[in-house]
């Protein structure tokens, strides 16, 4: 049995909780486990790897692609409450590529195995219709990256990116590497560098080591 929080967090998070039966729930409860992941490490390994559904509880995590010559592309960012569905792509047929999954932060993430899922979703229509509305959710943010990349200038998507973490991190300073960044938008370190180089000679922002600092953001907002 889990602690009471963390049914309290099932309950919270996912919207099928209230529509299963007494068993369904014991089930559910029974073999959710709670792990802690440090920042950068795996979660998931692709098609060979199916650790089930996954609430966060804490922190954030990342979900990329990678290509045969190590290259990242990320699909989308996920964070505290949100769920990740294709960590248990085995229960959903028809996704067909490798997806990899790894702590962007320090984590504490809930794991629903993946063959706990695929029994309710099995057995239960309001967990099937919720398998399938999140994962078009999760597939329409792979769409709109995929978007972003084929046909969206590099400085547009970068001052976007720039824009929306000092949002999510309240700050204008960034803590982030050029590495980090090429990862985020599935480009190369050297044209996050170039680009970030000509933002910093236009007085947009300022850099130093692991650090960028947004001067100017109404010039920045102007690139979009």
């Amino acid at each position: 049995m889990i602690p009471q929080t963390l049914t309290n967090l099932l309950q919270q998070s996912l919207p099928f909780y209230h529509n299963l039966t007494a068993s369904e729930r014991e089930l559910l409860v029974q073999h959710a486990t709670l792990a802690n992941y440090q920042e950068g490490q795996s979660l998931h390994f692709g098609n060979n790897d199916c650790i089930g559904l996954l609430v966060i509880k804490s922190g954030s995590i990342r979900t990329y692609l990678l290509s045969e010559e190590g290259r990242e592309v990320t699909l989308y960012r996920l964070g505290e409450n949100e769920v990740c569905i294709l960590s248990a792509s085995c229960v959903l047929k028809t996704i067909t590529f490798d997806v990899f999954i790894e702590a962007e932060s320090d984590c504490e993430i809930l794991a629903v195995p993946s063959s706990v899922f695929l029994s309710l979703s099995t057995n239960n229509i309001y967990v099937e219709a919720y398998m399938y509305k999140l994962a078009t959710e999760r597939f329409s943010d792979v769409m709109w990256t995929m978007q972003q990349i084929l046909f969206t200038s590099f400085d547009k998507r970068l001052a976007a990116f720039l824009l929306d973490e000092t949002i999510k991190e309240q700050s204008d300073t960034l803590t982030m590497t050029h590495e980090q960044i090429a990862k985020y938008l599935g480009s190369a370190r050297e044209v996050v560098s170039r680009m970030l180089k000509y933002f910093s000679t236009e007085g947009i922002l300022t850099l130093s080591r692991g650090k960028i600092t947004i001067l100017d953001k109404k010039k920045l907002r102007s690139l979009l």
